[in-house]
């Protein structure tokens, strides 16, 4: 049994005697991008904007309105209720009232004027 083994330890050795490179094998993988061609093609992504302040303001009919306004003034979330649905109000350019189906909003953190479906023109305070 021993007989057996030295030749085939010497047969490895000399098979891993051949493998002594001098340089190191580098493995890279740079497979070209099926996409690269579309995804060049397609517009810049414009991010949301950063919030600007949040608030709950109390209205002239002594109701509630949560308003979270962003930076740039061209978009705001209004929610008529704590756990109601936010509905997101958006303008054209700086200045302009911020409208969505039902919903016209202009004014600053502190006082806005709201316009909401059911419950009609209003003007809230901080």
């Amino acid at each position: 049994m021993t007989s057996r083994f030295i030749p085939l330890a010497a047969v490895a050795l000399l098979a891993l005697s051949a493998c002594n490179n001098d340089k190191p094998e580098t493995v890279t993988l740079t497979a070209p991008d099926p996409q690269a061609a579309e995804i060049a093609k397609r517009a810049p992504v414009e991010l949301p904007p950063a919030m600007k302040a949040e608030a709950t303001m109390r209205c002239k009919d002594n109701s509630l309105v949560y308003v979270t306004f962003f930076e740039g003034d061209k978009m705001a979330v209004v929610k008529l209720a704590k756990d109601g649905p936010a509905t997101t109000l958006k303008a054209e350019k700086a200045g302009d009232p911020l409208v969505a189906e039902g919903y016209s909003l202009t004014g600053s953190p502190k006082t806005i004027s709201l316009t909401a479906p059911g419950k009609g023109s209003t003007t809230c305070h901080q």
